[in-house]
């Protein structure tokens, strides 16, 4: 380990103390005869699909469709906010091979984890955090807090913006959710999914590895870590049965995930 790498294990999150890791070199799924993925089963029976509850939206991008949903709570401020917020995470981009850094700037790239499209079908794919905020890849290694813009697009839909903390906060203190952490997770999550947020065990990769699907899913947050700018940023991460919820420093070439939060004046 390095000595940022040590210096940063003093304030890790709990994909880097989590025990149960996974990783592998499966080959590509191609084959013709897979069924997609239905995500409704994350979803929160309750919560059906029509008028204020889950609704769905088609990525012109790519055809894809992503459920999401309006969640009411208290924000940092203890105010009372409204987030509009996909309820599976994103998937776009050419797959890249874990060993690989998402360093092609012309294009959006992403990880599926073990390397199986099938996954990203499943999870969403995972980002590098400059592939993420749609910056050059030489911001995983330095300084670009310049280019972080309110309301950041990064590799989110046309409408759409990066989910930030204070967003995260509102959904874990959504209104009614009196099961903390497991509110935000979904069912085959460990959770109750009293928020209907839906969270997933996707995983993530760490060094050419990926580790711990369907134990634990992370994601970055558009900001710097004040301790470190050229190499970290912020996060947070859930584990199936984790009760408590931080921000972390993560370094920014991790893979996590990615969920997008529908801007206010959009309708």
């Amino acid at each position: 380990m390095s000595s940022s790498s040590s210096a940063k294990s003093s304030s890790s999150s709990a994909i880097l103390s989590s025990s149960s890791a996974n990783s592998s070199s499966s080959a590509v799924s191609s084959s013709s005869e897979y069924v997609p993925f239905d995500h409704s089963i994350y979803l929160a029976p309750t919560m059906t699909v029509g008028p204020d509850r889950y609704k769905q939206f088609t990525d012109e991008r790519t055809g894809r469709s992503y459920y999401y949903i309006t969640i009411t709570g208290r924000d940092t401020s203890n105010k009372v906010n409204s987030v509009t917020v996909m309820a599976e995470n994103l998937n776009i981009g050419e797959m890249v091979d874990g060993f690989d850094d998402q360093s092609d700037d012309s294009k959006i790239e992403r990880y599926c984890y073990d390397d199986d499209t099938t996954y990203c079908d499943r999870y969403g794919g995972l980002y590098q955090w400059a592939e993420m905020m749609q910056l050059p890849s030489r911001c995983n290694t330095e300084s670009c807090s310049e280019s972080i813009k309110p309301n950041h697009q990064g590799i989110c839909p046309e409408g759409w913006r990066l989910l930030t903390y204070n967003d995260i906060y509102t959904i874990l203190n959504a209104d009614g959710n009196e099961d903390g952490v497991k509110g935000i997770r979904s069912v085959p999550f460990g959770g109750f999914n009293s928020t209907g947020y839906s969270l997933a065990g996707a995983g993530y990769l760490e060094d050419g590895l990926f580790r711990n699907v369907n134990n634990i899913t992370g994601w970055f947050y558009p900001e710097e870590s004040e301790s470190n700018l050229d190499s970290w940023v912020k996060g947070s991460d859930v584990t199936v049965t984790g009760t408590t919820f931080k921000v972390y420093n993560y370094t920014k070439t991790y893979g996590l995930s990615v969920r997008c939060v529908k801007l206010e004046t959009e309708e």
